[in-house]
């Protein structure tokens, strides 16, 4: 490393970031709304702070744990808890307005390096790492997203896609 260059101490970095707390009503919401793995999750909770979203999940008995062991940045982190229909809650974030952006192979879909930033309140769904996003869902997308693959995978896990997706929404890629 060259002897001009001067690493930011998390102080520094601290004091660049988010002056003031975030508002859910105009931002990007992570919605891993049929997970598999609590790994993952903990992964989107992190991803989500890093980039000033918030992450949205079904109430199921396993995912606080998951989301607590997950959370290595020990402060709260914002989530929305999904009670009910996951397809429900869905059609209520369409009715407010929200564009519902999903990550799944489609032929429709927008390659990720296309994907423009989000301009306003925007739910990325992301769905079960072995079957995607179920068919009940996929009517209530406004767009689809691919992330393009060379090697011999068919996708990446939930929280891999999710991270790529989330940045570039926020505009950061």
């Amino acid at each position: 490393m060259s002897p001009n260059v001067r690493v930011r101490t998390p102080r520094d970095l601290r004091r660049q970031r988010r002056p003031r707390a975030h508002s859910c009503w105009n931002h990007l919401i992570a919605a891993p709304l049929w997970p598999l793995h609590g790994l993952n999750l903990g992964t989107l909770l992190r991803t989500c702070d890093a980039v000033g979203a918030c992450l949205a999940v079904p109430r199921l008995p396993w995912v606080p744990e998951a989301l607590a062991r997950g959370n290595t940045l020990r402060h709260r982190s914002c989530v929305h808890w999904v009670r009910g229909p996951r397809t429900a809650w869905l059609a209520e974030q369409r009715a407010r307005d929200s564009t519902i952006l999903g990550v799944e192979l489609a032929e429709e879909a927008v390659r990720l390096a296309d994907l423009p930033a989000a301009r306003r309140r925007t739910v990325v769904v992301l769905g079960h790492e072995q079957t995607g996003i179920p068919a009940e869902a996929l009517g209530l997308l406004d767009t689809v997203v691919e992330i393009p693959m060379v090697g011999t995978g068919v996708s990446l896990n939930v929280a891999v896609a999710g991270s790529l997706v989330l940045y570039r929404a926020v505009g950061l890629l």
